[in-house]
């Protein structure tokens, strides 16, 4: 199945705030999601948004709509799941 990526204003900007080589590999694994949750997604139990997708030290937490996935923010590994 085909998904079509939002971000959330809140993972626009924490995007922006990673550093240039870490938001090619978070932005590549992002369009990886569009083909069939590709990557390392997992989901999370009793945390919402329900799953979260890693990439290196980074995680983009995310929720599935019928066909969109929302991101809702995109954070460091030890920071992720506050």
């Amino acid at each position: 199945m085909r998904y079509r990526v939002e971000l959330k204003p809140r993972a626009e900007k924490d995007l922006k705030a990673l550093p240039q080589d870490e938001r090619k590999r978070v932005v590549e694994r992002l369009r990886w999601l569009e083909d069939d949750l590709h990557g390392d997604v997992k989901r999370l139990s009793n945390h919402f948004p329900e799953y979260r997708m890693r990439a290196g030290d980074w995680r983009a937490l995310f929720e599935i709509a019928e066909d969109r996935i929302i991101v809702y923010r995109i954070r460091h590994r030890r920071e992720a799941y506050r």
